[in-house]
């Protein structure tokens, strides 16, 4: 119990540098440069109303300068932070690679960019891992070879509208993180996810036909059902 509640906490700190590093990127604001600002009022934050989750509850939402609501994406992507946190550890390269999941999914979510720095240095990490340890490294790059080839070509036949091209990078780093047989349920539970969403925004008049839906945060919440679940969905889907 000690062991999970130091990694919650520490899921709790990363997720608050993952909120404030997806909310800084897409505006070419450094991670580094200075403090915790508010976005309404842009005054900065006391460390003291920046604690993970507990400055949120004291403050009742609302910042402290001008009483402007505090969007629940930060109490949310550190709650998220901390269960991945939980779940993961104390597989290192796990946590590492949910870090950069977290923070793709959301820019991806919020702005329609996949950060190229965010896959690439997912894709290294990969191979590094991959090269000192047991995995058989050709075939799993052979995976994510085959998923980016299949979504490039997704991107070619609809010129972009269908597929976007950060969205075939990521297929290789996720492709190669599962493997084959992984990599071929992967897709296939991406686009029933994709499918299954799509027509339920449509359904609630939350989407338009042709309308441009982000698909990277489908690949990343097949990849970790994949993870979990994987070998139960093979025995429904045998591949």
């Amino acid at each position: 119990m000690p062991t999970l509640f130091f990694w919650g906490m520490l899921g709790l700190v990363i997720g608050s540098f993952i909120g404030a590093y997806t909310y800084r990127y897409p505006r070419n604001i450094s991670i580094a440069k200075g403090r915790s600002f508010c976005p309404k009022c842009k005054k900065k934050i006391s460390w003291f109303d920046n604690i993970p989750i507990g400055s949120f509850l004291f403050l009742k939402g609302r910042c402290r300068r001008c009483g402007k609501k505090i969007s629940l994406r930060y109490p949310l992507i550190e709650l998220t932070g901390a269960v991945g946190f939980v779940a993961f550890a104390p597989n290192v390269f796990l946590i590492f690679t949910f870090c950069l999941l977290l923070a793709i999914f959301i820019i991806d979510l919020e702005e329609k960019l996949i950060p190229d720095e965010l896959v690439f240095t997912g894709v290294l990490a990969a191979f590094l891992v991959f090269l000192l340890t047991d995995f058989n490294f050709y075939a799993n790059l052979l995976a994510g070879l085959g998923a980016a080839g299949f979504l490039l070509l997704i991107n070619l036949a609809s010129q972009g509208r269908g597929m976007g091209l950060g969205d075939v990078k990521l297929a290789l780093f996720l492709g190669v993180l599962l493997g084959p047989t992984n990599t071929i349920l992967w897709l296939f539970v991406s686009f029933w996810l994709g499918g299954a969403i799509g027509l339920g925004l449509l359904f609630l008049g939350k989407a338009r036909l042709k309308q441009e839906i982000a698909f990277g945060p489908f690949l990343i919440s097949a990849f970790f059902v994949i993870l979990i679940w994987g070998e139960i969905i093979k025995k429904w889907i045998p591949l």
